[in-house]
């Protein structure tokens, strides 16, 4: 009798355990997905209805059925190893899980889906909820019937937008929001007449800006290829420049400078776009392409961390002597943000821009399509189908 007290006595606080952080009452413990089982080209990449069903670890968390899954560039450089040892660090600080392998990892940054489950600490959602989120690069992706995220990076959907279109603006989203307001100080109430570049503002992040500067009052100019310019102009885009039909540098300094320059582009533009912001007056200059993930997976994490502060540091004070800020900018994940961004889109002043949708089975096809670039909006793969979708 001790015995079977002794088991049921542990049953109970087992139970007790698990329920402190879920509401569940039934249990899944597969599910289809999309996952790679190493780096490399896209035939990594493997369809599989035997991937593990996420769980509430902490009761701040969240389980959404995905219905619509975006894809970005970031996922063409992560199959291929890109932030590996970064990411893998991210994910396990403490070694807790000690296992050697981050796979199989399921790719995907852009969720659009209904509220499953949540953790007890959660009240802002409930099941049934339909919502919008940016999965962080250390988390298990959107590719799959379910994922896992903290309630804080997670906001309830625009209810103006379709799932497929949902998925095509939480990341992207998310990073111009960081690289604008967190690192570029601006927002709603100091854009208006501000004079913004982007460099690149065709693809996800740069059609995004564009809109969210125009809702602001500022003044945006954009470099794009020809193709591209009826799309910029579309969504608010005063000023365009064609980068293939002249010297992209000599036209953007015919023009007057700029309060702020955002560059998706990188590489030799750094040499000349700085010249192109008001000096002494605050302007900044944030490019999103940054050797940070890079030096880390090649340096390991003090000496990659070292080596981008001292590149960054040196190229700051070089640009401060001729009265600019030079900025590395970043995704940052932000349920708040997207809170935001939602009452924007729900009032008609974003919209999304999506590109090409695929079925779930064409995974494949659709990882093609971004790696191809030159991008005219967002790939949205769907993956629960949805009436009226």
């Amino acid at each position: 009798k001790l015995q079977q007290h002794c088991h049921g006595a542990l049953s109970t606080a087992m139970h007790a355990h698990y329920r402190a952080f879920s509401t569940a009452t039934r249990r899944h413990t597969v599910m289809h997905a999309w996952v790679i089982d190493k780096y490399g080209d896209n035939s990594v990449l493997r369809f599989t209805k035997n991937a593990s069903f996420p769980i509430i670890d902490y009761p701040n968390e969240v389980i959404v059925k995905v219905h619509a899954a975006g894809l970005n560039p970031i996922d063409i450089n992560m199959r291929g190893g890109y932030g590996a040892a970064t990411l893998k660090m991210k994910r396990d600080p403490l070694n807790i899980k000690r296992t050697d392998s981050e796979f199989p990892l399921i790719l995907g940054r852009d969720v659009s889906g209904v509220i499953m489950e949540c953790g007890l600490d959660v009240s802002y959602f409930k099941p049934g909820d339909e919502v919008w989120a940016a999965v962080p690069p250390w988390k298990q992706g959107s590719l799959a019937e379910f994922v896992v995220l903290s309630a804080n990076e997670v906001s309830h959907k625009p209810k103006s937008l379709s799932h497929v279109e949902a998925a095509c603006m939480p990341y992207v989203a998310s990073t111009a929001w960081s690289v604008l307001v967190n690192t570029g100080g601006l927002n709603k109430d100091n854009c208006a007449k501000k004079r913004i570049l982007i460099l690149g503002g065709s693809g996800g992040v740069g059609t995004f800006a564009i809109q969210l500067l125009k809702s602001w009052g500022a003044h945006v100019t954009v470099t794009c290829s020809q193709n591209a310019e009826h799309l910029v102009r579309g969504i608010g885009a005063d000023d365009v420049v064609d980068y293939t039909a002249r010297p992209v540098e000599k036209t953007l300094k015919s023009l007057e400078n700029f309060d702020l320059i955002l560059d998706s582009i990188g590489g030799e533009t750094e040499s000349w776009a700085l010249s192109l912001l008001k000096p002494w007056c605050g302007a900044k200059y944030v490019t999103l392409v940054t050797p940070f993930l890079r030096n880390t997976d090649q340096l390991g994490l003090a000496d990659g961390m070292m080596r981008s502060g001292v590149t960054i540091a040196t190229k700051a004070l070089k640009h401060l002597t001729k009265g600019v800020h030079y900025r590395w900018g970043f995704f940052a994940p932000s349920g708040s943000a997207l809170d935001e961004i939602c009452e924007l889109v729900d009032a008609g002043k974003i919209r999304p821009v999506l590109q090409e949708q695929f079925a779930f089975p064409r995974v494949p096809r659709a990882f093609q399509k971004v790696e191809g670039g030159h991008a005219r909006g967002k790939t949205v793969v769907t993956v629960a189908r949805v009436q009226g979708e």
